[in-house]
């Protein structure tokens, strides 16, 4: 709790403002993109009253009139002064500026909740907020959305990163709760390294697939959505129920002459397909060979044939998994 929460006489303790939390709030959105639409909808939905927004651009602007209808287009300092939680959802990076923008504007009222969505940060980059008053929250929907009112329904049970100061995660974990998400708390020190896992199991696991789809296209299958989507579906979830042990697959096995002619033929489609592969084929030999699943002379045939270049690696190795 910073100096300024301590000594404000209009805001009070902090204890003290997540005990009258519960009544309904007039809510501002800082952002009508894809996440702040949706969540100022989702808090309309559960009976608090969305006063003001602000959007930049054209698209922004047309999603707030159809997730937030009659609620009116202002300025930022604007939705400051109308709301009593503020929710900034802008990407990541435009962040810190805005906040340290509005705090030298003198825009933040002691006592006002301020709540942003980035999964980067947590409190920290709210400082300049928090030194003149604010309470401050960080809940972060780790759900991928629309922009749309389907994103209401995803939001069911959808798990959302929480961070806040400890007096005030009773309310961070109530408004959650509130827009129909399941709270889970992330240590403010943690917050890139639990942003970084999601953006890699997420953003990546569209790349992989979409690149899959492409191949399986140049391989003259019809239809590979059809085709890939029940060996996907399995995969997803034997990962997330067993980790490592769910490994499958020509690498786990050992097999250097299949994974060698993979790599050849996929250059032959792209390189940077090629790329790819024989990444996710290393970091997989490495969690195999960890984990016990993998035997060390075969990873050795194995990560020789990834380290060979392309056209060169199946003359190298022999059907028995012996190096030639």
């Amino acid at each position: 709790m910073s100096k300024s929460q301590q000594e404000s006489p209009e805001s009070g303790s902090i204890d003290s403002a997540a005990a009258n939390a519960a009544p309904r709030l007039s809510v501002g959105v800082i952002g009508t993109g894809r996440a702040g639409s949706v969540l100022g909808a989702a808090l309309r939905r559960a009976g608090h009253n969305v006063v003001a927004a602000y959007g930049v651009s054209d698209v922004s602007r047309l999603r707030a009139e159809a997730l937030l209808p009659g609620v009116p287009l202002v300025t930022p300092e604007e939705v400051l002064a109308r709301a009593d939680l503020v929710l900034i959802t802008v990407p990541d990076d435009a962040l810190p500026d805005l906040v340290a923008g509005l705090s030298a504007t003198g825009a933040f009222r002691a006592g006002q909740f301020v709540a942003h969505a980035s999964g980067r940060y947590g409190i920290e980059v709210l400082a300049p907020a928090t030194r003149a008053g604010v309470l401050p929250l960080a809940v972060h929907p780790a759900m991928t959305l629309t922009g749309t009112s389907l994103d209401l329904e995803r939001l069911s049970g959808a798990p959302f990163g929480v961070t806040a100061p400890e007096e005030l995660r009773p309310v961070a974990e109530a408004l959650v709760v509130e827009m129909g998400g399941d709270p889970v708390w992330v240590p403010e020190q943690s917050r890139a390294l639990y942003h970084a896992a999601l953006a890699n199991g997420a953003n990546h696991l569209v790349t992989l697939v979409a690149q899959s789809i492409d191949l399986l296209e140049v391989a003259g299958v019809e239809h590979p959505q059809r085709l890939l989507g029940p060996l996907l579906y399995a995969a997803l979830d034997n990962a997330l129920r067993s980790g490592d042990s769910a490994l499958t697959g020509p690498v786990v096995r050992g097999d250097a002459g299949t994974v060698a002619a993979h790599v050849d033929v996929i250059d032959g489609v792209s390189v940077e397909a090629r790329r790819a592969y024989v990444a996710m084929a290393r970091l997989t030999a490495d969690r195999a060979l960890a984990n016990g699943m993998l035997q060390a002379t075969q990873a050795e045939a194995l990560l020789e044939v990834l380290a060979s270049e392309p056209g060169t690696s199946s003359e190298a190795v022999d059907p028995n998994g012996d190096e030639g």
